[in-house]
């Protein structure tokens, strides 16, 4: 089976693309790059060096992938964009290879929806299932787990991370983490509570959501030391999943957590 390129396309001979692979008008992909099987770039998209791209993604015109990263630091060293599979990638978002403060590579996970404009800096790490409305922007280093959903406009800052399940509307601005469950928002953002509707979307069961409910009264709601507020989490509700995935969220936390 053949490549489908179209005869406007330009691709470096050494790129290293999949025969179900299908490049539409005027992308151009450069050489030292990897398209897996079944994915496809309607047009105008331009892959620079060392990118590499899973299997079954689907790329809108105008999408920018691999091009240095917006780093004062950065003089052309070798780093890399590794985009999984199953990604949806709307019109002109830009994604960036990684700088050299990190470990050298920008990771986008499988099943992400990425809407128009979406700008994803260097050395971030984006998990699976994730969605990115119109505009959001990611900093450089920022790490977004999985299912997380970020509200067009929002402007995320460097090294910040985005917890599992979270929610941050629309219009944000993000400086601290957002601890997994949780919904976020406002130009200084603060939380809102447990994102109750995701999770019962996401199959979650009542008694996962009523205990991500106490926990974070307990946590963000009594008038307690975080410190304190982790103590008594743990000696009440130990052994719930999602509750100790959210106190270690927490305490790994170096610009803070949002409350």
């Amino acid at each position: 089976m053949k490549t489908k390129i179209h005869p406007t396309a330009i691709v470096d001979p050494k790129a290293e693309i999949d025969s179900s692979v299908e490049i539409g008008p005027f992308c151009i992909v450069k050489s030292k790059v990897k398209i897996r099987k079944g994915s496809k770039m309607l047009s105008h998209v331009i892959v620079e060096d060392s990118t590499e791209i899973g299997e079954n993604c689907i790329i809108h015109p105008y999408t920018s992938l691999g091009f240095p990263p917006q780093d004062l630091k950065y003089k052309g060293e070798d780093t890399k964009v590794i985009i999984g599979d199953n990604n949806t990638i709307r019109e002109y978002v830009s994604i960036h290879r990684a700088s050299v403060g990190g470990d050298g590579t920008t990771v986008i996970g499988n099943n992400n929806f990425f809407m128009a404009y979406v700008h994803i800096a260097h050395d971030c790490k984006i998990g699976n299932n994730v969605i990115m409305a119109n505009a959001a922007t990611l900093a450089g280093h920022v790490l977004i787990e999985d299912y997380a959903v970020i509200g067009g406009l929002a402007a995320i800052h460097q090294y910040t991370r985005i917890g599992r399940y979270a929610m941050v509307g629309g219009f944000s601005g993000i400086g601290q983490d957002i601890p997994p469950y949780m919904i976020a928002s406002g130009a200084r953002a603060r939380l809102y509570g447990p994102n109750t509707i995701g999770l019962k979307r996401h199959g979650l069961s009542d008694a996962t959501i009523n205990a991500i409910k106490k926990a974070y009264k307990i946590l963000f709601r009594e008038k307690r030391t975080l410190k304190d507020a982790i103590k008594k989490v743990r000696n009440e509700m130990s052994g719930i999943e999602e509750v100790d995935h959210l106190i270690n969220f927490i305490e790994k936390n170096k610009r803070g957590i949002c409350r």
